[in-house]
């Protein structure tokens, strides 16, 4: 038997960071990907997490896993497939460090990726979205906190990682507000800040303080805000905001629907998917073309220059039987009026 302890510490400090030089958040996100599996199959298995093996780890106890985060843990389709990704990843691994269960390790790997609907994305009105940028009050540390870290979610079109990752010295506010951004697949970005956003920062850096912590949003306790927190404090305003704005009660806002939100509004203003494309920070113009099914604005354009085909005129036949049915309608009508 081989425990998988040692392997998937191995595997997340070395085989990840150091050899493949992925990212922080790839490594965090696999490595809540083997909290959940080891969790799961240790409760399974009746066996603690530090003592499972990889022989236990086999393909039915990873369709099974899958099966329970999408039933019990409520996660969609593409988070199955994240967690599934970072499980295969680990396997392709394991391939050269334990030949003799190369036989299990291919059933793993043979395991198909769900299909996942291409839906339209969700997004806000411009009466949603100030509805809860509006709702911070910044009479306070955390107001002025809560207002900077929303303008400047929505403003950049930010991940939840990147805004949470920005530092102090990522700001430039003088002569020209902007900021860079360490986005996805290690790509970096510079944008422009507007103006009520540069307000809004520049309000939290003058209560911030000279804390050591190098992130420029800090939670309660003067760390770097989390991925939770952030979330929390969006929630909590969006509750608030519902109060203003009622047709928020019926939508689930999170932080990449205000990145959505910021796409869009992109595009309606420049009509251009490219610029959309680098303010987003997509690796290629084919993900940035889902905000073109949603915005109407390029189909109405279409449809104003194409000539649409005439309508042939004529009036409407009605059977025989249907005629005697309407006739005898009216008659009846007349009679109860009659009465």
């Amino acid at each position: 038997m081989t425990p998988i302890a040692p392997h998937i510490s191995a595997f997340l400090q070395q085989r990840l960071p150091i050899e493949r030089g992925a990212s922080i958040n790839t490594c965090e996100s696999y490595a809540y990907a083997f909290k959940l599996l080891l969790e799961y199959a240790s409760g399974i298995l009746k066996v603690p997490p530090s003592q499972l093996n990889l022989e236990q780890i086999d393909a039915q106890l990873i369709v099974d896993f899958l099966s329970h985060l999408e039933t019990t843990r409520g996660n969609g389709a593409n988070s199955r497939n994240t967690r599934l990704a970072a499980i295969k990843s680990f396997m392709h691994y394991m391939e050269y460090r334990v030949p003799s269960a190369l036989d299990q390790i291919r059933r793993v790997l043979a395991l198909p990726v769900k299909k996942t609907d291409s839906r339209l994305v969700k997004h806000l009105t411009a009466e949603e979205l100030q509805a809860i940028l509006n709702a911070p009050v910044p009479t306070n540390r955390w107001g002025i906190r809560d207002r900077a870290m929303l303008h400047l979610c929505f403003a950049g079109a930010l991940r939840v990682s990147e805004l949470t990752g920005l530092r102090t010295d990522d700001l430039t506010l003088q002569p020209h507000a902007s900021v860079i951004v360490h986005g996805k697949g290690r790509r970096q970005r510079c944008l422009p800040l507007w103006k009520e956003t540069a307000t809004a920062v520049r309000a939290w850096l003058a209560v911030r303080g000279q804390n050591l912590t190098p992130e420029l949003f800090l939670n309660a306790r003067g760390e770097q805000m989390t991925r939770s927190g952030f979330e929390y404090i969006l929630r909590k305003h969006v509750k608030t905001a519902a109060g203003r704005c009622p047709t928020l009660i019926k939508k689930r806002v999170s932080p990449h629907v205000l990145r959505h939100t910021c796409a869009l509004t992109v595009l309606q203003a420049t009509k251009d998917i490219r610029k959309v494309s680098l303010w987003l920070g997509h690796a290629s113009m084919q993900t940035t073309e889902i905000y073109t099914r949603v915005d109407p604005s390029a189909k109405l354009e279409a449809l104003e220059s194409v000539v649409a085909p005439k309508l042939r005129s004529g009036r409407f036949k009605a059977t025989d039987k249907l005629i005697a049915s309407l006739n005898e309608q009216t008659v009846m009508r007349r009679r109860k009026s009659q009465e």
